[in-house]
């Protein structure tokens, strides 16, 4: 904390999907879920202007229904603000879910491949294509994917850990069940706190920091021209740009690893890569 002892660097939770609570919420908002892993959740921060908010929305609809998927519905996240500090609040975004159904035939890693491909289809149509600058800093600061997908969720923020369940009533849901919980309390160093740097993010969590982070992007923006998959195809140039404007120097790692493991790797393969044995 800085000096708001109530706003937090970041903290967060990666969960399993909890079926039996997704079914239920699912009810309530007024559609179905298909079985178990075939339908996928992003949680989402949202401009809280209502024109962008919409936009947002729009864009990211757009992207699964060009990837194949199905849109089922969307759900406002219940979310506490009085269980957090000022400055948390001031710039809090709105936080929503988006339910999608998987393309037919398609399942389990190719699955997750097209929700990471919606995902960046839609930073790219909307995120990047924002030429307004003003415009343009608010979707940096407001608009963010925290995880999409059929196997995981992600609940986090510009909280202190504590905080957490307090601020996020569905953590109390009994039907909130998982076989597993990674949690990340932020201790921000060279990038300033926000929401959407909030811990975990969508592979990993880690404290430290990466002092090549600049040569490390260079790196991969001058190779992105040349990347070629044969599981992505043409759809590769659609993951351009791989690192996030204004990432942090882990958020970058977190998409380089991303892109490792989507494109085939294992994940132990992608992280050997990643982080190489010194010499």
């Amino acid at each position: 904390a800085g000096a708001d002892p109530l706003t937090g660097d970041g903290a967060g939770m990666t969960i399993q999907m909890p079926d039996d609570f997704m079914r239920n919420v699912a009810e309530q908002e007024g559609f179905t879920l298909p079985g178990e892993r075939r339908y996928g959740v992003a949680m989402c921060f949202l401009p809280n202007d209502d024109a962008l908010n919409a936009a947002a929305r729009a864009a990211l609809e757009l992207a699964a229904t060009e990837n194949g998927m199905r849109v089922l519905g969307w759900r406002n996240v219940p979310n506490n603000p009085d269980a957090i500090g000022v400055t948390a609040r001031a710039i809090m975004p709105r936080i929503a879910q988006l339910f999608v159904s998987a393309p037919d035939g398609v399942e389990g890693d190719d699955f997750e491949r097209s929700l990471y491909l919606a995902r960046k289809t839609a930073e790219k149509q909307f995120l990047y294509a924002e030429t307004d600058p003003e415009t343009r800093k608010v979707l940096l600061r407001e608009f963010y994917v925290c995880s999409w997908s059929s196997r995981t969720l992600i609940y986090k923020g510009m909280l202190l850990i504590d905080q957490l369940g307090e601020f996020f009533p569905d953590l109390h849901d009994p039907h909130m069940v998982t076989a597993f919980g990674l949690v990340h309390s932020r201790f921000s160093t060279n990038t300033l706190g926000s929401w959407r740097l909030a811990h975990p993010y969508r592979m990993l969590c880690h404290n430290g920091e990466i002092n090549t982070i600049r040569g490390n992007q260079n790196w991969m923006r001058a190779r992105e021209a040349l990347f070629s998959s044969p599981i992505f195809g043409e759809d590769m140039a659609k993951l351009s740009p791989i690192i996030r404007e204004g990432a942090s120097d882990t958020a970058g790692f977190d998409n380089a690893l991303e892109l490792l493991v989507s494109s085939g790797r294992s994940l132990p393969h992608a992280m050997m890569m990643m982080i190489p044995e010194a010499w």
